[in-house]
């Protein structure tokens, strides 16, 4: 990993655009929740779909219904939950040792007011945003989990930790979407905050494209770096 500084170049016609959205599209929120997208955000978004021919997509760890309610009642091409969930799937049926995890999971953070459990379905994520003194109790938890859940991996974030199916990342993510018609041959660019990030990064960087990292993080596999969602959203606006 390196550390960045180069502020990207403004968004070309021929680009496949990818977006992470909590920390690096929107602020984060102590709330999941509670994120909703402005309409500047969603101008933005529009403006840019209809420039690419519809080559965007949001790729977050979030599912797509959470994804939606933050966008609504614009709807873009997305992928959720780090790869594992694609517009086109069929429901998948819950795994039901995670449902015995998640239950022990917050009998633990009831002791840390202010740490949540975000129960995604197919994964779960352990938050100690508001509670940071609950950080090392949450991973000692997680790391425990996975002997009910063998086939799992943890995926630590910004005060955050989550566990889910290990077999996608979000650079599977971007490179199945680079595959099909709407992205091929474009150059991919793709923006993201965190260490769940770093997949696509490097993905995007062996197809020749552009990749982002946003915030204050100093080492990462990205090529390009912006301060925060307000640089992204400026960047977002320019036109060539």
């Amino acid at each position: 990993m390196n550390a960045v500084a180069l502020r990207p170049p403004v968004i070309s016609a021929g680009s496949a655009l990818f977006l992470d959205i909590d920390g690096c599209l929107l602020e984060f929120a102590d709330d999941p929740a509670a994120v909703r997208a402005t309409p500047r955000v969603i101008a933005a978004l529009d403006a840019l779909e209809r420039r690419l021919d519809g080559a965007l997509a949001l790729v977050s760890g979030r599912t797509l219904a959470a994804i939606d309610a933050i966008f609504a009642p614009a709807q873009y091409g997305a992928v959720g939950l780090h790869g594992l969930e694609h517009r086109s799937d069929h429901p998948q049926a819950r795994d039901p040792r995670l449902a015995s995890v998640a239950e022990a999971a917050r009998m633990v953070i009831d002791a840390w007011p202010g740490a949540l459990v975000e129960d995604k379905g197919r994964s779960l994520a352990l938050h100690w945003r508001v509670a940071p003194a609950a950080g090392t109790a949450i991973r000692e938890f997680a790391t425990q989990a996975l002997e009910q859940l063998p086939d799992y991996r943890l995926e630590p974030g910004n005060q955050v930790i989550e566990l889910r199916p290990q077999g996608a990342d979000k650079g599977s993510a971007i490179r199945e979407l680079m595959a099909t018609p709407r992205f091929a041959g474009r150059v991919p660019v793709f923006a993201g905050d965190d260490l769940t990030d770093e997949a696509g990064f490097a993905t995007v960087n062996e197809m020749g494209g552009i990749s982002v990292l946003v915030g204050d993080r100093l080492l990462s596999a990205a090529t390009h770096h912006l301060l925060d969602p307000a640089a992204v959203l400026a960047w977002l606006e320019e036109t060539p």
